[in-house]
């Protein structure tokens, strides 16, 4: 069987070291006669899995103490209205950044809960920029401040950490978590969707600062209540236990790399073999501005997109799949998350550039 390269948005490829390891694992884990998916989630085996999966997180992201690290079902989505419920207190409004399709996701479901105030709105440039410090209407009354740092469909990237004073900050960071190193002390909460860049679907992750907790309104769900869950240690309920695991796995396969700062060393370096490729070429195009570009997701046009099925059935036969770009975008997309490795950006750089020399 020869693996092909998938660039696909997520979910999206895993580790092959981490996929080899929950092989080797799948039936019995270290000799208990179990497979992980078959554990009791309170059992001795399967709290130790979890414990060290939370551990090697809170090392590999330099996660402060005062921060509890949650694992949730429902995904990122769910958040959307987690964040509001637990979040507002007393507090009638919230400030969000509209800049793609997971921001638009987010507030509207915010606006079931509260006032939500836009504080900058790049979609009458097709979200294709990022909006300056200078231009965000910042409410210092507001409960929280939610953006999404990466927009995975539009393959928009922040290039700083928005300063809000005072009120918290909320940070969709489900395609751009792990990729790098960040300051968690910046942010009030993190979240993010597990099937990109920590390991298969249905886990998300929440890091909130304490002192964000016991602020849900009285009649959020206990389910969806941050503080059931933090004195819970993520086990009120039966946890994506299998997800879970595989998490563990990857965060072990990130220290093994070298931690974060070797991973945002191979990670810009896989975006700039793209970026070159697109910027040297007047046959392939960026939609993106220059300073908003993705080193996740990286969205680019033909000239002529009449060729963007040949370009796709070309690449698939050469092993490089799930390169069509979102359908609210068009042309193509290249997701490259911590686990697709540099051989597969090198073995996409020479298509493109194969297929481009092909139509002159």
């Amino acid at each position: 069987m020869t693996r092909k390269f998938n660039f696909s948005a997520g979910p999206a490829m895993l580790p092959t070291a981490v996929m080899q390891r929950a092989q080797q694992e799948m039936l019995d884990w270290n000799d208990s006669g179990m497979s992980v998916m078959e554990m009791s989630h309170r059992g001795k085996e399967y709290m130790s899995i979890a414990t060290k999966a939370e551990q090697d997180l809170r090392e590999v992201m330099s996660i402060p103490d005062h921060y509890k690290v949650l694992f949730l079902q429902g995904g990122a989505s769910a958040q959307f209205a987690m964040i509001p419920l637990n979040l507002l207190g007393d507090k009638q409004s919230a400030d969000y950044l509209n800049t793609g399709m997971w921001s638009k996701k987010a507030i509207a479901e915010a606006k079931r809960y509260c006032n939500v105030n836009i504080v900058a709105d790049t979609s009458g440039d097709g979200f294709t920029t990022v909006p300056a410090q200078s231009s965000l209407q910042l409410n210092p009354d507001a409960a929280y401040v939610h953006y999404t740092p990466n927009e995975t469909i539009g393959g928009v990237e922040f290039d700083y950490i928005p300063e809000t004073g005072d009120v918290p900050l909320i940070a969709d960071m489900s395609s751009t978590i792990l990729s790098r190193p960040i300051d968690v002390s910046k942010f009030g909460l993190i979240y993010a969707g597990s099937q990109k860049n920590i390991g298969p679907a249905g886990l998300a992750i929440v890091i909130i600062r304490e002192d964000l907790l016991g602020k849900a309104s009285d009649n959020t769900p206990a389910m969806f209540n941050y503080e059931t869950h933090a004195n819970n240690g993520s086990m009120y309920n039966t946890p994506a236990t299998y997800s879970w695991y595989m998490a563990g796995l990857v965060f072990e396969w990130i220290k093994q790399q070298g931690g974060l700062e070797a991973m945002a060393e191979i990670n810009k370096r896989k975006a700039d073999k793209i970026y070159t490729v697109i910027d040297g070429s007047d046959f392939y195009g960026s939609p993106v501005a220059k300073n908003g570009r993705s080193w996740m997701n990286i969205p680019f046009t033909l000239a002529d997109s009449d060729l963007d099925a040949d370009f796709l059935a070309g690449a698939a036969a050469g092993g490089l799949i799930t390169l069509k770009g979102h359908r609210s975008v068009g042309g193509m997309r290249a997701s490259i998350y911590n686990a697709m490795p540099e051989a597969g950006v090198d073995a996409l750089v020479a298509y493109m550039q194969a297929f481009e020399s092909k139509q002159k």
